[in-house]
């Protein structure tokens, strides 16, 4: 593929067969460009003018290996730098959504893209505009940082409505019933920023609700009781921004 020219004559080859990779795969298919796979790990791409790497981590090393010198390399880790694709055209594409077994749409979707040259990292940013993503670079001596906001803001989110899930069980509340509430708020953050959004008894100061919550987390879900001080004190430190 010449350097810079849209995918629209270019043959992609995805290699790893889990969600991603099957996301990938179908979405651009769907999108007129010529796909292989998603490939098992270890296949050498041959023809291939792309070749999206869509395995673990820990695998891109060897599953580049595989790879004769020629098409660019890339792979769809938001932590990972090029480094695993030393010696190939190298970069890297990744979709700042979460993929489900039931699929994946890309449309509108931010995607984080890295290059070892010019070249390489326009052919992250057509591979992402051709998924109808919008894509941003990251480079590589920010990716773990990136990464970690992009799990909190996602992974550790769930892991706290599982708590908030759990504790409402206890009062007879289903999960139902907390959706409305995690979705205004999640609105809130996104139109207001964190501080204007905050709202609840950290925020205007009713320690005595604090305290009468934590005695009730404490007897029903204990194990969770440090989970919830840093999260009151993080709270309470969000609220203090700004003040004298």
């Amino acid at each position: 593929m010449a350097p810079h020219n849209s995918l629209a004559d270019a043959r992609v080859a995805v290699v790893g067969a889990g969600r991603m990779g099957r996301a990938v795969a179908a979405a651009l298919r769907a999108a007129g460009v010529a796909v292989d796979g998603p490939l098992g790990r270890g296949a050498p791409a041959e023809g291939a003018d792309v070749v999206l790497l869509a395995v673990p981590d820990k695998a891109f090393a060897d599953a580049a290996a595989h790879v004769a010198k020629g098409p660019y390399v890339g792979h769809l880790s938001g932590a990972t730098t090029l480094a695993p694709l030393q010696g190939h055209r190298a970069f890297s594409l990744h979709p700042l959504m979460t993929v489900t077994a039931e699929g994946a749409a890309f449309e509108g979707v931010p995607a984080a893209t890295a290059g070892a040259d010019d070249d390489a990292l326009a052919v992250a940013r057509d591979l992402a505009r051709t998924l109808g993503m919008v894509p941003f670079d990251v480079a590589d001596a920010d990716r773990v940082a990136y990464h970690a906001a992009a799990c909190i803001a996602s992974n550790y989110l769930v892991t706290l409505e599982a708590l908030a899930e759990r504790l409402a069980a206890t009062a007879g509340v289903g999960r139902e019933a907390l959706v409305p509430l995690v979705r205004a708020t999640v609105e809130n953050w996104a139109r207001l920023g964190p501080r204007d959004a905050l709202t609840g008894p950290v925020a205007r100061g009713d320690e005595a609700t604090v305290a009468a919550q934590r005695a009730a987390v404490n007897e029903r879900a204990p194990e969770a009781v440090g989970l919830f001080d840093a999260l009151t004190q993080g709270t309470r430190d969000l609220a203090g921004e700004g003040e004298a």
